[in-house]
């Protein structure tokens, strides 16, 4: 191979640097080398970082030029050059290569021959599980399970025992699982995302992460607030989960804001914005209304509600009345 590459090269440097690269993938496979050594050995033959990213088995490897390993939080630019592990699948293995150079053959090689070699590596060690197979993903999120049978389920859904991960919880209730790095995708409706924890630990994480959820909201004017909410943001917050239950009576300040927002249908955006930023400006702002505007309606609800709304401790009020709305609500409605 040698011999070969040395006689190409005198001939098509891009042809004798492909083989070059060729026996050296292969030589990486023979000797069954990890993802990490497979996304170094792209990085450093191209010159420039390797990133290996398989959503469906939860695996995400990136390597600098000079072969150090270093992930980043930032998404794949779609001008890099790419390989998919499957034929017609999605992109998973890029050369962050700057979008105005021009694409080379020996890159194209150093994809094609990595791809390939990942793809086994992943096959053999991570088979082919869907990532949100259902029964593994309770087994993992499951407290009494034996931690044995965990481990297990968390390797088949692609998960490294010894990175960290968080539990996500959904509207629809369908528990999920996401590595630590970055952020999860956003979902289609309201999701508690539970703290990042080792992989053993994701118990508690799904556990926090229903707390979240239920602490979200549609964002809507009546029922305003954020669709995703972190569990480990909440703080003592968290609390009040544990003292409201679902669909239990609505505590006395809940009830109030019940019957103000029946009276002005505006009450619930503007006091959501009044609780949650820092000043009246601000809050005027965030619901595009003048700042004389928000000081009528503020008048106006402090009537209704029979409490002022311009105190730290009137705002303080609001806040865990705000919270507590949304406590009360049903399952279902979770």
């Amino acid at each position: 191979m040698k011999e070969l590459a040395g006689r190409l090269t005198a001939l098509d440097p891009d042809a004798g640097a492909a083989v070059r690269v060729i026996a050296y993938f292969d030589r990486l496979a023979e000797s069954r080398a990890g993802l990490e050594a497979l996304v170094r050995g792209a990085a450093v033959l191209a010159g420039v970082p390797a990133r290996l990213v398989d959503a469906d088995r939860r695996v995400q490897v990136r390597v600098e030029a000079d072969g150090t390993r270093r992930e980043s939080h930032q998404p794949p630019d779609p001008g890099w050059p790419y390989a998919a592990l499957t034929p017609g699948g999605a992109p998973a293995l890029w050369l962050e290569r700057a979008r105005a150079a021009e694409p080379s053959v020996v890159d194209a090689v150093i994809l094609e021959r990595a791809a390939g070699a990942v793809r086994l590596v992943l096959d053999r060690t991570r088979g082919r599980a869907p990532a949100d197979d259902p029964a593994l993903v309770e087994t993992v999120l499951d407290a009494t399970a034996p931690e044995a049978a965990r481990l297990h389920a968390a390797r088949r859904l692609g998960l490294d025992p010894a990175a960290p991960a968080r539990a996500l919880a959904p509207l629809d209730g369908r528990p999920r699982i996401a590595p630590a790095q970055g952020e999860p995708e956003p979902p289609a409706g309201r999701m508690g995302v539970g703290p990042v924890v080792p992989v053993l630990d994701l118990p508690r994480s799904w556990e926090e992460a229903r707390v979240a959820l239920r602490f979200t909201a549609e964002g809507t004017a009546r029922d305003p607030g954020p669709a995703v909410v972190h569990a480990d943001e909440l703080g003592d917050v968290a609390l009040l989960a544990h003292l409201v239950a679902p669909g239990a009576e609505p505590p006395p300040d809940v009830r109030t804001l019940e019957s103000a927002a029946a009276a002005a249908p505006w009450l619930l955006t503007t006091l959501h914005a009044v609780a949650t930023t820092v000043s009246l400006r601000a809050a005027a702002a965030e619901i595009n209304v003048h700042h004389s505007t928000l000081q009528e309606r503020l008048t106006h609800a402090e009537h209704l509600l029979g409490w002022p709304l311009r105190t730290p401790q009137g705002r303080f009020r609001l806040g865990l009345a705000l919270a507590m709305r949304h406590l009360v609500r049903t399952q279902g409605e979770q």
